[in-house]
C-alpha cells in the first residue's frame, strides 16, 4: 500500500504522525473484517496488512496498543465462526509480537488485560458485533470501550460511514486525544487529490451492473473530470435510453430518462461523456456460451451484451493514457469469465500505464480492487482503496460519520 500524500495539509493535529505514544494505550478501530475459510485460516489478508504502519509507529514510540473491529455479520452474542480470536496466529506472524487476546470487548476482563498492557504490547479485543448496541451507535458502550485507553485512534476506512459506536460515537471520549490512522488519511488525501486537488485532464471510469447505484456519484463527478467514461451493464441503460437495441442485455427501464439528464448534464459542463461503440456479446450468462461482437446499440435479440469490444477497448485505453487525473470505479464486463475480461483488463493496463507516465490514480470499489489484483497491477497505480461503501458515500460528497467525529 502506498503513502500518496501528505496528511499534513488537511488536518495537521489529526494525525498519528505529529503524536508522540510513549506511554500511552493506543484504542485502534481497524477493519479486521477479513475472510476466513472453514478451518478459519485467513484468505485474503490485505486489511491487516494496512493497518501496519499505524500499529507500528505506535510500538515504535514505545505505546502500547488495544485492538478493536468487527468481523462478518453476527446475529448478536458470540459465534465462533467469527471470533477475533482465529485472527491471532496470523497477526503474531505479521508483527513478530506476542499478541494478547481479550475474551470480550468490554467488562472486566476486557479492563483486566488492558490494565495489564505494557509498552510495545498489543492486546485483541473480541468481535465488536457480538453486542447489538456496537451497530446502534449505543452511547453507553462506547463509553465502556473508552475506557481501556487514553488515546483514540480510527485506522478503519471501511466502516467510516457507520455511526457505530466503535467507529464514531467513541471518539467524544477522547476530546483531545482522537486522530486518524496512517491508513485513513491515506484514503482521505486520495480521494481529496482526485475531487479537489487534482491535476487535468480528470478522467473518471465507471463500471459495474446498475445505474441507480452511481448516479449520485456521477453526479457529483460530473463536476470535476474532464472524461467521463461509462462501460460494464449500465452501458445498456444509456444506449436503450437513445434508442438502440440491446438485446436481453441487463437494463434498468426505469431509470432510462436519468441516463438521458446525465447525458445532457455532461453536455452542458462540457464533460466529455464516453459511452462504449461496441460490446462482445453472448447467448447466455455463462464462460461457455457462444459469443459475437456487435455495434454497442445493435445486440442481436436473444443476446445479452457482457464486456466492451475491441475498439471501444482501443478507445478508452487512449483516453486514461492521456489522463493526468483517474479514478476507476467499477468493471467494463463479467471479468470473472475469461470470454468477457478483455475489456477490463485493458483498462487496468491502460491505468497501470498513465501513472507510469505520471498520473495519479485511485482504485476503488471491491470488483475494481480485484481486478486490479487479478492482473497483478496494484503496485503499479497510485493508490487502492480498502473502501467499499464508505469510498461511494465519500465519493458522492456525503460526509462520512467516522471522519467528522475525528475533526470535531
Amino acid at each position: 500500500m502506498k503513502s500518496v500524500a501528505n496528511p499534513n495539509i488537511i488536518f495537521p493535529m489529526k494525525i498519528i504522525s505529529n503524536y508522540n505514544f510513549k506511554n500511552k494505550k493506543a484504542l485502534i478501530r481497524v477493519d479486521f473484517n477479513v475472510p476466513l475459510d472453514k478451518e478459519y485460516n485467513i484468505t485474503d489478508d490485505t486489511r491487516i496488512r494496512a493497518a501496519l504502519p499505524t500499529i507500528h509507529k505506535i510500538l515504535n514510540d514505545g505505546g502500547s496498543i488495544i485492538l478493536m473491529s468487527h468481523l462478518g455479520r453476527p446475529k448478536g452474542g458470540y459465534e465462533e465462526k467469527y471470533s477475533l480470536k482465529h485472527l491471532v496466529p496470523h497477526l503474531t506472524e505479521l508483527l513478530k509480537n506476542k499478541i494478547h487476546f481479550a475474551d470480550d470487548c468490554i467488562g472486566e476482563s476486557a479492563q483486566i488485560a488492558a490494565n495489564r498492557l505494557l509498552s510495545n504490547e498489543i492486546l485483541l479485543l473480541e468481535n465488536l458485533r457480538f453486542y447489538k448496541e456496537e451497530e446502534k451507535g449505543d452511547e453507553e458502550f462506547a463509553k465502556k470501550i473508552s475506557h481501556l485507553g487514553n488515546v483514540f485512534v480510527n485506522d478503519a476506512f471501511g466502516t467510516a460511514h457507520r455511526a457505530h459506536a466503535s467507529t464514531t460515537i467513541v471518539a467524544k471520549f477522547f476530546p483531545n486525544d482522537k486522530m486518524f490512522g496512517i491508513l485513513l488519511a491515506d484514503e482521505i488525501n486520495s480521494i481529496n487529490k482526485v475531487l479537489n486537488n487534482s491535476v487535468k485532464p480528470v478522467t473518471a471510469i465507471m463500471g459495474g451492473a446498475k445505474v441507480s447505484d452511481k448516479i449520485l456519484i456521477i453526479e457529483n463527478l460530473l463536476n470535476r473530470v474532464n472524461n467521463l467514461i461509462v462501460g460494464g451493464g449500465m452501458t445498456y441503460t444509456f444506449i436503450k435510453a437513445m434508442g438502440g437495441n440491446i438485446g436481453n442485455s441487463l437494463v434498468e427501464n426505469d431509470k432510462l430518462d436519468t441516463a438521458l439528464e446525465i447525458i445532457k448534464r455532461a453536455k452542458e459542463k462540457n464533460v466529455r461523456l464516453y459511452l462504449p461503440t461496441d460490446n462482445i456479446f453472448a447467448d447466455a450468462f455463462s464462460n461457455e456460451a457462444t459469443i459475437g461482437i456487435s455495434a454497442i446499440d445493435n445486440v442481436p435479440d436473444g443476446k445479452m451484451g457482457l464486456d466492451i469490444g475491441p475498439n471501444s477497448s482501443k478507445e478508452i485505453s487512449e483516453i486514461i493514457k492521456n489522463s493526468k487525473t483517474i479514478l476507476w470505479n467499477g468493471p467494463m464486463g463479467v471479468f470473472e469469465m475469461s470470454n468477457f475480461e478483455k475489456g477490463t483488463k485493458a483498462v487496468a493496463e491502460a491505468v497501470a500505464e498513465a501513472t507510469a507516465r505520471g498520473a495519479f490514480s485511485l482504485i476503488g470499489g471491491g470488483d475494481s480492487v480485484a481486478a486490479i489484483n487479478k492482473y497483478n497491477l496494484a503496485d503499479k497505480v497510485s493508490y487502492v482503496s480498502t473502501g467499499g461503501g464508505a469510498l461511494l458515500e465519500y465519493l458522492e460528497g456525503k460526509e462520512l460519520p467516522g471522519i467528522a467525529a475525528i475533526l470535531k
